[in-house]
């Protein structure tokens, strides 16, 4: 498989006073461990998959992949290159090839803009050669990638004036304009109607065969991810805890917290009041100087847990990080 991203132990801490001794530098310096040694390759034209619970680390693996943010420690490779060494006119053009895809649709478009002008800032920023006529032609065939037809008439609209499914449309061809080959979407369905969420993914999955687009797709909703995903993480503050193809990961769950996501989802089925849950997590702390993140809330904890668990192999292509497994 070729890969267009290869994240290689990445870390990213935030300094935290927790008493006035720390603000004084009088003690320690404790550390939010955002991410911590995470690593992770996207194949060219797939779809990786990256899930957890709020605060669990991954918008900020999304901040860093796009320069937002910089790493503490570790490298980005795109295409090759580690993109953590790059300034000035080689950050510009690396942000040409990676776009990003917001959660909230109603507050990542500007209200006072145009469609027209939201689709088009970004060649306006990176696409001078072209002339204005030639940039507006490209918004309105990237309005019509995306099926926002009559393309002439939506441009023309301010965002008030569209649907929540409309507007995260837009998102989308302001994204796919420059024709990158990664967009990073972040939670791109959780905040619209469900009746349009399977649309919008069935257009993301299209648009990946034609213009062969490879995706990071976050979210917290594992029934979202099975249906758009190949490969999948799961993250647990700020670590990897399992990681494989998204079916296997999702119809074989090998670490506690895996199960107790897969538990958390709900069906429509009214039995399923009265079903007991395959794992019950505990009530507890999470504690990055413990080792595992986990222990204080698994049924399953040890002694041993108290060490830090590597990733490994537990069958092919599926890897866990967790000490129930044969090391």
């Amino acid at each position: 498989m070729v890969e267009i991203v290869e994240i290689q132990n990445a870390c990213k801490f935030y300094p935290i006073k927790m008493s006035l001794r720390e603000i004084f530098g009088l003690t320690k310096q404790h550390y939010l461990k955002a991410v911590d040694d995470v690593s992770f390759k996207i194949g060219l034209g797939k779809v990786f998959v990256l899930a957890g619970e709020s605060g669990s680390g991954k918008t900020t693996i999304a901040r860093l992949i796009l320069r937002a943010i910089d790493v503490d420690s570790g490298s980005i490779l795109f295409e090759g290159e580690d993109i953590t060494r790059y300034r000035g006119s080689e950050l510009r053009k690396f942000r040409i090839n990676v776009q990003m895809v917001h959660q909230d649709p109603y507050a990542s478009l500007n209200p006072r803009m145009k469609i027209m002008d939201i689709v088009m800032e970004p060649l306006t920023i990176h696409d001078k050669q072209s002339s204005k006529e030639e940039r507006k032609q490209k918004a309105l065939r990237a309005l019509e990638d995306v099926r926002l037809q009559p393309a002439a008439v939506i441009a023309q609209k301010f965002p008030y004036m569209l649907s929540g499914g409309q507007r995260q449309r837009v998102a989308l061809a302001r994204a796919l304009v420059l024709k990158p080959k990664l967009i990073v979407a972040d939670e791109p369905v959780s905040m619209l109607d469900v009746s349009v969420r399977a649309e919008m993914l069935e257009l993301m999955n299209s648009l990946r065969d034609k213009f062969r687009i490879s995706y990071l797709y976050i979210t917290h909703d594992l029934s979202t991810s099975r249906y758009i995903g190949d490969t999948i993480a799961i993250m647990y503050a700020g670590k990897i805890v399992e990681l494989g193809p998204i079916n296997q990961v999702l119809s074989n769950p090998l670490h506690p917290y895996t199960q107790a996501l897969i538990d958390s989802i709900s069906e429509p089925d009214a039995n399923n009041l009265k079903m007991m849950k395959r794992i019950n997590i505990k009530q507890g702390q999470v504690r990055a100087d413990i080792g595992c993140r986990f222990y204080h809330r698994c049924p399953y904890s040890m002694e041993i847990c108290k060490n830090d668990p590597r990733l490994i192999e537990q069958e092919v292509q599926h890897y866990v990080s967790c000490f129930l497994y044969p090391r």
